[in-house]
């Protein structure tokens, strides 16, 4: 792709192709599925701050521990369903919408 200036410009996606493989390569599967859990992360770190609570707090709320909550936070690929589903409704007061793309 050339810029404006004829400078070669490479898109997130190509960078994606030839450092990771393409789409359905183990190696670029295993790099979404890390992206998603850790988008889980910061979307739950996000709600919780936005009400206001600690770490400490949630974990009193639905009866983890601070380290647990924390994280969960940095990397929410070892969360449970069951898990995310306390952490949103009976710990931030939420509702969980999961959505498959194919």
């Amino acid at each position: 792709m050339k810029a404006k200036d004829n400078v070669e410009v490479t898109s997130w996606v190509e960078i994606k192709d030839k450092v990771y493989g393409e789409k359905g390569s183990e190696r670029r599967d295993s790099l979404e599925r890390e992206a998603e859990a850790y988008k889980i992360g910061l979307l739950l770190k996000k709600a919780r701050e936005s009400r206001h609570l600690t770490q400490e707090d949630l974990g009193k709320l639905i009866d983890k521990k601070r380290t647990y909550i924390s994280r969960v936070e940095n990397d929410g690929s070892n969360i449970t369903l069951g898990t995310l589903f306390e952490f949103v409704e009976k710990g931030l007061g939420g509702k969980v919408k999961i959505f498959i793309e194919l």
